[in-house]
């Protein structure tokens, strides 16, 4: 029987039976053991300001370590760059939509200096750029609370990630879908990672899952990360599509007042995924974000 670790979220909780799921397409037997990760335990402080990474994997590693899991399941956006020694990401299955989602009223028809939710820096600064006369405030919680507390009339609007919303069935709350040509998604976002030791029965079962195309632009944009620091205070977003071959890598870093922001893009080989963000995020390190780099990290 293989051991599923997963955070205690509804979302959590939803996408680790989704696994499963598929491993019990494979032939597998699966439960599921609930772990409960820092970021969990810190309700009332937004993430930017912890400054810890690792805020939602670092205890499920601990586990894998300890071999008291298999596998563990997470959302992609929140694991670091950088893995504990031992550790691989098995599979990274096929992406949700990695978009950002608007809940309550779609961004053009707010009122002026209308109250707008988001846990994310880069939402923030990227809707500034766009409505800089609206109040953006923190709003932290499980998805489910977050739109108890705009359905109650606490903000106008909230924007979480569209993958979310879909799969727990809430699609029909989402009022607009932001294309990264507005918002440029959050590294990661709407896609899974599985993670497990190297070697193993939970490695040799996950590897079954894993989706070429996914895993290709999803390590382009962590590269773009890697290069930018990996950090969480910085609103940075990257996203990459493939199509006929070809990868195409975007990625902004912005200022947290929104008031300098600096975009760039890439284009090349599949195979050279990796290599292409790098490039990208050395890119805009050279045009700028260096010095928002050292604005927030005081360095």
């Amino acid at each position: 029987m293989l051991v599923i670790g997963s955070r205690g979220s509804q979302l959590a909780l939803w996408q680790s039976r989704w696994v499963s799921a598929e491993l019990a397409l494979l032939g597998y037997e699966t439960r599921i053991e609930i772990i409960h990760t820092t970021g969990d335990k810190i309700t009332d402080v937004p993430l930017s300001k912890v400054g810890t990474k690792g805020l939602f994997t670092k205890e499920l590693e601990e586990a894998l370590l300890a071999k008291s899991i298999h596998l563990a399941v997470h959302s992609l956006k929140d694991m670091p760059t950088t893995l504990p020694a031992g550790l691989t990401l098995a599979a990274i299955p096929v992406r949700e939509d990695p978009r950002d989602a608007v809940v309550g009223c779609r961004i053009a028809d707010l009122p002026h200096a209308a109250r707008v939710g988001t846990s994310s820096l880069r939402r923030a600064a990227q809707l500034r750029q766009h409505r800089p006369d609206l109040t953006i405030e923190s709003i932290r919680g499980n998805v489910d609370t977050r739109l108890r507390k705009q359905a109650e009339g606490q903000f106008a609007a909230i924007i979480l990630a569209a993958a979310g919303l879909r799969r727990l069935g809430w699609q029909d709350r989402i009022a607009e879908l932001l294309e990264p040509g507005f918002m440029i998604p959050a590294v990661g976002q709407g896609a899974l990672a599985i993670e497990t030791l190297f070697d193993g029965h939970g490695f040799d079962a996950c590897k079954r899952m894993d989706d070429p195309a996914t895993r290709c632009c999803v390590t382009a944009e962590r590269a773009v990360l890697a290069e930018l620091g990996g950090g969480c205070q910085v609103p940075l977003g990257a996203y990459a599509t493939l199509s006929n071959d070809v990868l195409t890598v975007l990625a902004k870093v912005i200022s947290p007042t929104s008031s300098a922001a600096y975009e760039g893009m890439v284009t090349g080989s599949p195979a050279m995924a990796a290599e292409l963000g790098r490039q990208l995020g050395h890119q805009l390190l050279n045009a700028g974000a260096a010095e928002i780099l050292r604005e927030v990290y005081g360095a």
